[in-house]
């Protein structure tokens, strides 16, 4: 790529004919892969790898711009850079999706088979992953895309396989029989973390069971009548002496006629309902323990899909909502039902489709737990791995100290199948890395595999190591791992942040990252969380093509900051739209007032005119501020600053003073009165500037320094993203310049507003004095600025000792000027050289008196007692507000009138 002629350079900034352009350039320049470099420490970041679901959202866009932005951070620090792309198989969701398509078409994955229905998957699979990977190029994602991973690529899956069989030979992974969350929409069955609790007023309902042999009742409460089916014993509390005498008897289990055991046990609360519960092992984590302990037998009541099965007796096939109803019903007719409460408790629902889960006691695979959670708990406690922003590591580390036994094994066909084979003969396990053709016990062919997958988040915990090659000691994996950040949302702190760390451990013995940077969720503009019902969701694709990439990057960025939600708008994207715009405008007035050969280097401060030499100091003290917060991972004020210095000090002021210059003289050199030229400083605080704010905004700050580029007459790098990042120059840093150009901006804009004030016409001159001390003589320097960016004509310069200008009643009086008293100037401004004074005067009055009238009327109407006693209490408080208002209006207008004289 060359630089472009200014005559080249649209007028407009079209991101849509810049972007495509720039990253196919960076990606045949191969800037995105990293050489290993033995003598440098390398920069790593592995992408959280997006579900293969379908299309990228916010969230994906903000965590490509974060990591984004610190990955082109490092490149440009000239650190060997790693960022690995990847996508995840997404077990559940995807084969959710996948499935729905299916009933569209009339078919079901029982209805294809196992093997066509994986056909299946990997066409969705292929297709998704290069819709994802485009979505990430149209990001300006900087990765690797030659060393991208899939989860169920040969290599992440021979790792898989290896970990469950060392896992197993350890002991740490068994087969048993527990209570388990099981979704009947999904069949299969879901972690703790898969269920999202949600509260909600259902009912608690009592329900007597007779007494086996005598007369009388003991009286259950609970809130799923229908597991009624499956009870094999009542509960009570040994120490409540309500039920001293029940204990041992036999109750009778209503519609069925089953005769089960009256219990003590610790575990009941005498408070809950009557103290008495009904005893459920197979359908409640509290009640599978209970019956362990008194050997109670466990019954299943449902199909894999929610309805009753054979052991529900006459309510066989009927869906669990539907029993309820019917079962309510028959146990109102035979004279059970005692009473019905409201009652507000927690439900547990699939956090894939919402379908609420049923606890069920089932066969599963489970990882002992607890001896991987140790080691995950001493790398953060002894500094190892460090968690950004710091009140997550608490919440970690309760987590991790009251965790239970993890359930991998998952009732689906899509992913990694569980490389256990079950033996027909001898009934004895083969578990191994390679598919086995005989039982490892008695050497029998008649094996079968395990039907079941494994939970999506076991791979995922391998990522950082298993897409660098482990186990295999490769080059990646020698020098990458381990790797550098761990950026992705707190929502999924335990889901995968904490299993990485206890896998990597177990796997490799050392830490998978060094620091975790934990972001938040993308919520609308009221701080709501996006979804297709509120209609409040923003696809990052289309605000692309609405407003660039980079806008969206700035956007995401602004305002963001470890650990918080941040707030997406059209009002945002609009805004950094405008920034866009705005450097864009900016760079072509630098630009063509630029001559080729532009030196940047042969800048000498101490010559310089007084805003060069703050402008200098300013950036220099910006570029310090950037390189201590990117290093403290505040890349939202990072961006604030950069964005703050670029519009504000560099354009608003700098520029416009540049342009003085510029129109008395030539372009290069020194103009007629012997001022030197500031082409060299704005080249500079330009290209400095592009360097800044390119990990933030890529696109536009590499068309710009490619245009720039051919203009200055140095070796320069092929690109902006191979540049080196900028370093504070301390001898640029100039106190006093800072100090002298403050008072300089002061005295504008205390000017300007006095303007906006007295509604002065924007091409209105007026006459101002300046009174100063110390600062006089700099501000003497600025007086051409000052006339024109205050537009003051004529300007009067005085000491603050010297008497104040004659010539005028307004100067006379002194009740008739408008005085501003800033630290270190004085501003004088009469009001004769403002406004009309008479027509002012009239007009100030006029509106005096229309207040005053309004005033009136609202007094009188909060005296009227039939509006107090009628009107709704908001009503009148807005009135009184109003009031407020109008006396305060009067006030100002008073104060106005007497600056008039």
């Amino acid at each position: 790529m060359t630089a472009q002629k200014l005559s080249e350079i649209p007028k407009a900034y079209d991101p849509q004919k810049v972007e495509t352009k720039w990253y196919q350039f960076w990606l045949e320049k191969g800037y995105f892969t990293p050489k290993i470099d033995s003598q440098k420490e390398p920069f790593v970041i592995i992408m959280p790898p997006p579900n293969v679901t379908g299309e990228l959202h916010l969230g994906h866009a903000l965590t490509a711009t974060l990591e984004d932005i610190m990955i082109r951070w490092h490149r440009m620090k000239g650190d060997p850079t790693l960022w690995l792309p990847g996508i995840d198989h997404a077990g559940i969701a995807a084969q959710v999706v996948v499935e729905q398509t299916l009933t569209e078409e009339g078919v079901t994955r029982h209805d294809l088979g196992r093997e066509e229905f994986l056909e299946r998957m990997w066409q969705w699979m292929k297709q998704y992953s290069r819709v994802i990977a485009e979505q990430h190029k149209r990001l300006g994602a900087s990765c690797d895309w030659s060393r991208e991973r899939f989860t169920m690529d040969e290599g992440p899956s021979r790792a898989v396989r290896i970990t469950f069989v060392r896992l197993y030979e350890k002991g740490l992974i068994y087969r048993g029989e527990r209570i388990i969350n099981w979704c009947p929409r999904c069949t299969t069955a879901l972690s703790d973390l898969e269920v999202e609790h949600v509260e909600e007023t259902g009912h608690l309902y009592y329900v007597n069971y007779r007494l086996a042999g005598e007369d009388g009742f003991i009286t259950v409460a609970t809130t799923r009548p229908e597991t009624i089916l499956g009870d094999t014993a009542v509960a009570v509390n040994p120490r409540d002496k309500r039920y001293k005498g029940m204990v041992d008897r036999r109750a009778i289990l209503p519609a069925i006629g089953r005769e089960i055991p009256v219990i003590a046990d610790e575990a009941v609360d005498p408070s809950f309902g009557t103290g008495a519960v009904k005893v459920t092992p197979a359908h409640d984590p509290v009640d599978f323990e209970i019956g362990q302990q008194h050997d109670l037998p466990s019954v299943n009541i449902l199909n894999p899909d929610g309805t009753m099965n054979e052991n529900a007796g006459p309510y066989k096939g009927l869906d669990r909502f539907a029993c309820r109803e019917q079962l309510l019903a028959d146990l109102e007719s035979e004279g059970l039902m005692v009473k019905v409460e409201r009652h507000q408790h927690s439900v547990g629902h699939c956090c894939r489709c919402n379908t609420v889960i049923e606890p069920w006691a089932s066969q599963q695979w489970f990882i002992k737990i607890s001896p991987l959670a140790i080691p995950a708990i001493d790398a953060v406690t002894d500094g190892r791995i460090k968690i950004i922003p710091e009140r997550f590591i608490k919440v970690y580390l309760n987590w991790l100290e009251n965790i239970r036994d993890w359930c991998i094994s998952r009732q689906l066909w899509w992913g990694h199948r569980i490389p256990v084979w079950y033996c027909g003969e001898c009934g004895q396990l083969t578990v191994t890395i390679d598919d086995p053709r005989t039982c490892i016990q008695c050497g029998s062919s008649n094996i079968v595999q395990d039907p079941d997958v494994l939970d999506t988040w076991f791979s995922s915990a391998l990522w950082p190591h298993s897409t660098l090659g482990w186990p295999d000691a490769t080059g990646d994996f020698d020098y990458f791992y381990p790797t550098s950040v761990m950026e992705t949302g707190y929502d999924i702190l335990f889901f995968w942040v904490a299993r990485m760390i206890m896998m990597g451990l177990e796997n490799t013995g050392e830490v998978p990252f060094n620091t975790v940077y934990l972001h938040g969720l993308v919520r609308d503009e009221k701080g709501e969380k996006m979804s297709k019902v509120k209609g409040n969701v923003l696809n990052p694709l289309d605000a692309i093509e609405s407003y660039g990439t980079d806008a969206l990057r700035l956007a995401l960025s602004t305002g963001t900051s470890p650990g918080n939600d941040i707030r997406l708008s059209k009002g945002k994207l609009e805004a950094a739209r405008n920034f866009a715009n705005k450097l864009w405008n900016a760079s072509r007035f630098i630009l063509g007032n630029m001559e080729e050969g532009v030196s940047i280097d042969e800048i000498e401060r101490a010559t310089l005119p007084l805003e060069d030499r703050w402008i200098l100091s300013r950036l220099n003290r910006l570029v310090a501020s950037v390189e201590s917060l990117m290093s403290d991972f505040q890349f939202g004020e990072a961006q604030r600053q950069i964005h703050d210095f670029i519009w504000g000090e560099f354009c608003d002021w700098y520029i416009e003073m540049s342009k003085i210059r510029l129109k008395g003289g030539e372009r290069g050199g020194e103009s007629e009165k012997g001022e030197r030229s500031p082409t060299p400083v704005l080249a500079h605080v330009l290209e400095t500037s592009l360097r800044l704010l390119h990990p933030f905004m890529p696109f536009i700050t590499e068309e710009i320094w490619q245009s720039l580029k051919g203009h200055l007459d140095y070796e320069m790098a092929e690109s902006i993203m191979v540049s080196p990042y900028p370093a504070a120059e301390e001898e640029a840093l100039d106190d006093e310049a800072e100090k002298q150009m403050a008072v300089v901006i002061e005295i504008v804009r205390a000017i300007r507003n006095a303007r906006a004030e007295f509604r002065v016409a924007p091409a209105r001159w007026i006459e101002a004095v300046v009174a100063a001390a110390e600062t006089k003589p700099a501000i003497e320097t600025q007086a051409q600025a000052i006339e024109t960016l205050a537009r003051v004509r004529p300007l009067t310069i005085i000491g603050t000792e010297d008497a104040r200008p004659a010539g005028g009643e307004g100067w006379e009086s002194g009740k008739k000027a408008k005085m501003v008293v800033l630290e270190g100037a004085e501003v004088i401004l009469p009001m004769a050289g403002m406004v009309d004074l008479e027509a002012e005067r009239a007009r100030l009055k006029k509106e005096s008196a229309g207040n005053q009238a309004e005033i009136a009327r609202i007094e009188a109407r909060l005296k009227d007692q039939s509006f107090l006693s009628k009107a709704p209490p908001d009503v009148v408080e807005r009135e009184r507000e109003r009031l407020a208002a109008q006396r305060d209006r009067l006030m100002r207008l008073g104060e106005r009138l007497s600056e008039l004289g």
